[in-house]
């Protein structure tokens, strides 16, 4: 029964909405939006298309005066935010009514939920977290912490890309806690996925998983300089 019930969830995982794929926040200039697809592989998918699966991302700044929601306006490749961060400042999103679907397997139907949400920082000092799964910055050079539910989580798997492909990944301590060297310049984001067993309920609808992936991103002013990112991968169809 219990090689059953894990060989249903691996499927469950596999089956996940655009499963390979996360949201991130990049922030440049004037301007900061909201992008879903593949940072490390230069793919942002577009209206129409899948980035017309999001049903209500929502974003929020963080800063000294607490915690303010922000508003989103749909563009061809992404989410353009109200305004940017400015330093000691933080932007959250997420998307909490992704729908739930089905994976059936030898079977058994496993009802599942999946939540893609993402930060960016313009500073890597401490920062607690605020999302349900968060990797937030310590303060320390090159160390993160990730956060299920506002508890360290032990043992995540967190990557870090760059937009030319370069990946690097890092398995969390006991106390959340990962590190990673950032030679380069430049645009980094921190991805993490998280699989919770335990069944639940959102807006009444019940489940059987929660799933989750989450980002970090934020902007490295020194190191060598930053590699140039490969060429655009052609968005996905609906």
């Amino acid at each position: 029964m219990k090689k059953l019930l894990l060989t249903t969830l691996l499927a469950l995982v596999s089956s996940l909405p655009a499963s390979a794929h996360q949201i991130w926040i990049e922030q440049g200039g004037t301007a900061a939006v909201l992008h879903f697809g593949e940072f490390g592989d230069n793919l942002r998918e577009t209206t129409p298309g899948l980035l017309d699966k999001f049903v209500a991302p929502a974003a929020r700044l963080v800063g000294r005066d607490g915690v303010q929601a922000l508003a989103l306006r749909k563009t061809a490749q992404g989410f353009v935010l109200a305004r940017t961060a400015a330093p000691g400042e933080s932007i959250v999103a997420e998307d909490a009514a992704w729908p739930m679907f089905d994976s059936t397997h030898e079977g058994k139907t496993v009802r599942g939920m999946w939540t893609p949400a993402a930060r960016w920082v313009s500073g890597l000092a401490a920062q607690q977290p605020v999302l349900d799964f968060d990797i937030v910055p310590t303060g320390q050079p090159g160390q993160f912490r990730v956060y299920y539910k506002d508890r360290p989580l032990p043992n995540a798997k967190v990557s870090a890309v760059i937009p030319n492909g370069w990946k690097r990944e890092e398995t969390a301590d006991e106390q959340g806690l990962v590190r990673f060297a950032l030679p380069w310049r430049g645009t980094y984001v921190l991805e993490a996925h998280h699989l919770d067993r335990q069944p639940g309920e959102r807006k009444g609808e019940r489940y059987d998983t929660a799933s989750f992936v989450t980002s970090l991103s934020f902007n490295k002013p020194d190191g060598a300089p930053a590699l140039a990112a490969g060429p655009a991968t052609p968005a996905g169809k609906p």
